[in-house]
């Protein structure tokens, strides 16, 4: 107790002394005191937020003792002490206070190189500082991740915006996204490379983006020395192609073969326009980080072998590692999104709204969010209560959009009807081609009017293979610009589906 009493009141000395220089290192006993009472703080807050945010944000914190703005934790990052200022230092600052017994400040410094022995208020503000500041540290912030210098060039220009809400902690798994979520996690946790390349894909607004985002914030945040470079297939091309027209490839190669972890958005656009010279430099830039073992992670809205325009080498290149697919979501995973998001932002919402808005509202993530936004900030503004009435009134369009949606099953449906067969032949192994045609138009509008992959279509008849459903896809195009007949016989099929009461 007396010990205790000690080091309250050298606290209090110092804070008295706020404004002049102090010349003395910190008391050891004080600083070990300090360390002792920063591990029960820790530890309560672990309780509080759970192993995974704790693991993440708040373990790598260190205590570097005193300053005359109150007592001094370390991080790594820039990113991660605005992190922690944002999110946490209001709870370390209470329990803190509680347990040392009169009001406690917490000022969070920044310490690339790792945290040094404690250093005077004065020496330890400046330096951390200015080494946050020197270029060659990574730091990730909203438009930047630790892609900043390879071989002296830098790399920010290169480098895609990343969404800071996009982290692990923040993305609901459920049964479609299990597998991706898991492989993702795999590839950001792990100090080698466990597979190459990590292939994610799926259709709008399932989180694709989301799992690529987590990964770049989460190898910046546990290893800031790696280099990580997001960008989209389309900026990879544009890059490609202004390197080719100002005669620097050599930068261009350097550039993306130096990084750590190459990560492309939306790989399928590489096939649009048959760009040769674009997939040839992407396959060898490719193969190059495979061969020094550095981490490549790709996402598309189709799996390797289904990308249109991408040559054959490529597909096969691209589906070596593990390829993970993002179902469209179910309506418990629905829930589960609404819960969270409403969590995040500090709302109560009505479960009886909760549970209206998954079943309503199936297409995607994005949407479903964007529903629960517009509600939250109707009745922030309008100041009327969340209830099922106000929310149907509020989304009335999307609802009404949501509700003509056709399903596969309403097709097969349709189709089935106008050829005069049963629905049961849709699911049917059975070749002949009086149910062969039928089945394959009903493939063909489900790729068409609906959102759902070409493996759940598939499942959807009878179990068959994605690759069926993309030989069916292409055989009614063919038919189309062949026969006018049955071209207008398809057209009048979908303005049935489309305006059906």
């Amino acid at each position: 107790m007396e010990k205790q009493t000690a080091i309250c009141e050298n606290y209090k000395f110092s804070k008295s002394m706020k404004g002049e220089k102090m010349t003395d290192s910190v008391d050891a006993a004080v600083l070990e005191e300090l360390k002792t009472q920063w591990r029960s703080v820790a530890e309560s807050l672990r309780a509080e937020i759970g192993e995974s945010a704790w693991r993440s944000w708040l373990k790598p914190l260190v205590v570097v003792g005193e300053s005359d703005e109150g007592l001094c934790l370390a991080v790594k990052t820039r990113f991660m002490r605005d992190w922690v200022q944002n999110h946490y230092l209001g709870r370390i600052k209470a329990l803190w206070t509680a347990q040392a017994g009169f009001p406690v400040e917490i000022r969070i410094i920044v310490q690339p190189n790792g945290v040094s022995q404690p250093q005077t208020v004065q020496q330890q503000g400046d330096d951390a500082e200015t080494q946050a500041d020197a270029p060659e540290q990574p730091h990730p912030n909203s438009h930047n991740s630790g892609a900043t210098n390879v071989k002296g060039r830098d790399l920010s220009a290169l480098q895609g915006p990343l969404d800071p809400r996009f982290i692990f902690d923040r993305f609901v798994v459920g049964g479609p996204n299990e597998f991706a979520y898991a492989a993702a996690r795999r590839v950001a946790d792990a100090d080698s490379v466990p597979f190459n390349p990590l292939f994610l894909y799926g259709g709008v607004g399932l989180g694709k983006t989301h799992l690529m985002h987590a990964i770049a914030w989460h190898i910046q945040l546990t290893c800031p020395e790696k280099k990580v470079l997001y960008l989209s297939a389309e900026k990879f091309m544009y890059q490609f192609v202004r390197a080719l027209s100002t005669k620097d490839t050599v930068s261009f190669k350097e550039q993306f073969r130096s990084v750590d972890v190459l990560m492309i958005d939306d790989v399928q656009f590489i096939g649009i326009g048959r760009k040769e010279a674009t997939q040839e430099e992407f396959f060898h830039t490719f193969n190059a980080l495979v061969d020094q073992n550095r981490q490549v992670v790709i996402s598309a809205d189709k799996s390797p072998g289904d990308l249109e325009g991408v040559e054959a080498r490529m597909k096969s290149r691209m589906g070596w590692g593990v390829v993970a697919d993002i179902h469209p979501t179910t309506y418990e995973l629905r829930l589960g999104i609404l819960d969270s998001k409403a969590e995040q932002m500090d709302v109560e919402i009505p479960q009886q709204v909760i549970a209206f808005l998954a079943h309503k509202i199936t297409t995607n993530i994005r949407e479903l969010e964007g529903a629960l936004n517009r509600i939250v900030a109707h009745a922030t503004l309008v100041g009327c209560p969340v209830n099922l009435e106000t929310t149907q009134t509020v989304l009335q369009d999307l609802l009404r959009t949501s509700d003509r949606r056709v399903t596969i099953e309403e097709i097969q449906k349709q189709v089935a009807n106008h050829f005069n067969i049963k629905v049961s032949d849709m699911h049917s192994p059975r070749r002949a081609r009086a149910l062969a045609r039928p089945r394959q138009i009903a493939m063909f509008l489900s790729k068409q009017l609906t959102s759902r992959s070409l493996p759940d279509i598939g499942r959807k008849f009878g179990g068959r293979d994605h690759t069926t459903v993309m030989h069916a896809v292409r055989k009614v195009e063919e038919l189309i610009t062949q026969d006018p007949e049955f071209a207008e016989d398809l057209k009048l099929l979908r303005k049935m589906l489309e305006n059906r009461p």
